[in-house]
């Protein structure tokens, strides 16, 4: 018996067809998931860096940890994400405390914070200061941090390679 085009197309088809599909984007969800995973749990530690501060270079042999973020740029003094204070006018005080920052530093004393002994007892606090800030305004946010109890005071840099 000769057959149709039309039936030896469906024979071939009925021949090649092995009856395993696979669901593609099942298995796209799953691997990104996994990347995602194996990003994040590298150890690669980061700080979320303000578009206003440009961080000074510097070869950093010792990996950061996580502590409480002071963000000075040029205009503002943030701590974790609020505004403490406006650069401008922490520059015309006399003497070295920040009121704002002084009264931030010590609500977040008051509560657990990152970067703590297991006894509480020192503090830390990670200074991220844009490098055209002048020296005196550093000076200042450094001497209110330790005036509120956060004696161990790092300095955020970019890692050069």
């Amino acid at each position: 018996m000769k057959l149709t085009p039309l039936q030896k197309r469906a024979a071939r088809l009925a021949r090649n067809h092995t009856g395993l599909d696979m669901n593609l984007v099942a298995l796209i969800d799953i691997f990104t998931i996994l990347i995602f995973f194996l990003m994040s749990s590298t150890g690669i530690e980061t700080l979320t860096n303000a578009r206003a501060v440009k961080l000074p270079s510097s070869v950093a042999e010792k990996a950061p940890r996580q502590t409480l973020v002071v963000s000075v740029s040029e205009t503002d003094i943030v701590v974790e994400g609020h505004k403490v204070a406006d650069v401008s006018e922490v520059l015309q005080l006399d003497g070295d405390l920040i009121p704002g920052l002084k009264q931030e530093l010590d609500v977040l004393a008051a509560r657990p914070v990152l970067g703590a002994d297991k006894d509480n007892s020192r503090q830390a606090v990670t200074v991220m200061g844009d490098k055209r800030i002048p020296y005196r305004l550093l000076r200042k946010v450094m001497a209110t941090a330790a005036q509120a109890g956060f004696v161990e005071v790092a300095f955020a840099v970019q890692r050069k390679t």
